[in-house]
């Protein structure tokens, strides 16, 4: 015989010590996995439960889910821009595309709707439409600001919509 055939038939373990060991992490190492899965079955997993308390969800989605309601809607005297209300209502979607909303500047997601008329692009975003809120969810708009943002969103998207004329001053009640 070679030596080389009588290597092949030797065992790794070839001292006291190593066989003692082995047997000894035999039983160890599933006798751990046993206790640490079934306290992952009976405790679950523990998460940082500060991020899970209500005020922490209000703050985490207070973004989006704020509501934006002024007293008056123009009452105040003066106007709201386009672009002004555009910033306080319309970014929440426009910004990101949310809800399939056309995304602020899109060219090519603005191109249908830029191609109808103003009057129903408008009339149709002052009722609300697919996911959209009628006046994006903020009813106290005037019917002007919110034409003006549509149109600084349609334009600054590749539309050429003219601002809306500014409504007459109501006349004072005598």
């Amino acid at each position: 015989m070679s030596a080389t055939e009588s290597s092949e038939h030797e065992s790794p373990i070839k001292t006291p010590q190593q066989l003692i060991t082995l047997v000894v992490m035999a039983f160890v190492v599933p006798v751990i996995g046993i206790v640490l899965l079934v306290q992952l079955v009976i405790g679950g997993i523990n998460t940082d439960s500060t991020g899970n308390t209500s005020e922490a969800v209000a703050e985490r989605i207070r973004p989006v889910a704020q509501v934006s309601v002024s007293a008056g809607g123009g009452a105040s005297g003066v106007a709201k821009t386009g672009e002004q209300v555009y910033q306080a209502v319309c970014t929440a979607c426009h910004g990101t595309g949310v809800a399939g909303a056309p995304k602020f500047g899109d060219a090519a997601a603005w191109a249908k709707l830029v191609a109808e008329d103003q009057k129903k692009l408008v009339g149709d975003a002052m009722k609300g439409i697919r996911g959209m809120p009628a006046k994006g969810g903020n009813p106290d708009l005037s019917d002007y600001e919110f034409e003006r943002a549509v149109v600084y969103m349609a334009n600054k998207s590749g539309g050429k919509f003219k601002e809306p004329a500014a409504p007459k001053p109501a006349a004072a009640k005598k």
